[in-house]
């Protein structure tokens, strides 16, 4: 697998070094993308309440309220919208990028948005960002912020698919860092699918096998497709193994991790592993044979790894 770079830690800038100056900050009129974008506001239905340079980078920047239209995946929103109700009030803008032919995306923003339709708001506050690529650095940091196995992969794949369809022709492999890790992107497909998949039971299996490819974006999609379906086919004979040990009255919040190291094949092999459809192939024959007459309690005293995740 690919691993990332190890980043250096930035110098501290001497004070006032850099960027311009809060007077030419001001931006009087738009061009190029940030033209573009402004149209795309109104062409939306939004309105552009001004723009300015970043005092930063100096790139153009619009403030805009957007009309909220797109459906974005569910999110931890309600305790979100509770707090926007109970204050009135809409302080913290979400960034948006103009998405491929129309819209809007935004990488840092579906609780928000999400928050604002369930309250019933027709309309948000964006910082409308010209430059699209900015949107995969924004998401790259969320992925880093990501609480959890679940939280992280779906940033992923997400980021993924907003790849795809901005330029699906692109090597796999030049967006390692925005991505993080392979079997992110894998495991992110199994919990679109599937948002209660068991991914962190997997993740050490796939982790290990899974690795950047330098095929087309539109290509490897489709054999992280196929790792997935393998994957959540695996989890329902292991689901079945689990179920039988259940009824012979074992309890345990490991019986996943249990069966799993069972039937891991990595254990035993030294050196090269095989590919990850050769090992998830030879699971799941063995979850098909699991006999669990032969299990004991005191075998389930040793189990470790992620505990069981709810049905």
């Amino acid at each position: 697998m690919a691993k990332a770079k190890a980043r250096r830690r930035s110098r501290k800038a001497k004070a006032g070094s850099r960027g311009p100056t809060p007077l030419e900050c001001r931006l009087e009129s738009l061009s190029g993308d940030g033209k573009e974008a402004s149209s795309r506001v109104e062409g939306e239905g939004g309105i552009v309440l001004g723009c300015y340079s970043d005092p930063l980078g100096k790139n153009p920047l619009l403030l805009a309220i957007l009309p909220i239209q797109r459906d974005l995946s569910q999110a931890h929103h309600r305790r979100l919208a509770d707090v926007i109700d109970r204050t009135g009030l809409f302080l913290d803008p979400v960034i948006a990028v103009t998405a491929p032919g129309k819209g809007f995306w935004t990488p840092n923003g579906r609780h928000r948005l999400e928050a604002m339709r369930r309250l019933g708001a027709r309309a948000i506050t964006a910082l409308v960002v010209p430059q699209r690529e900015i949107a995969w650095q924004i998401l790259a940091l969320n992925t880093e912020k990501a609480h959890n196995l679940r939280e992280r992969a779906l940033e992923v794949i997400r980021i993924y698919r907003g790849l795809i369809e901005e330029d699906g022709a692109r090597p796999e492999s030049q967006f390692a860092f925005y991505l993080e890790e392979a079997a992110l992107v894998t495991l992110g497909v199994c919990y679109e699918r599937n948002p209660k998949f068991a991914g962190a039971s997997y993740n050490p299996i796939v982790r290990r096998l899974e690795s950047f490819s330098p095929d087309a974006l539109n290509k490897t999609i489709r054999v992280r497709e196929k790792h997935a379906g393998l994957l959540m086919e695996l989890d329902e004979r292991v689901a079945a193994v689990i179920t039988r040990l259940k009824a012979r009255g074992f309890v345990s919040p490991y019986l996943r991790a249990f069966v799993i190291a069972r039937i891991n094949p990595l254990r035993w092999i030294k050196g090269e592993p095989p590919p990850l459809e050769e090992v998830l192939k030879t699971m799941r024959e063995r979850a098909g044979k699991f006999n669990t007459d032969k299990v004991k309690q005191e075998d389930l005293a040793g189990a470790g790894g992620a505990p069981d995740e709810p049905d």
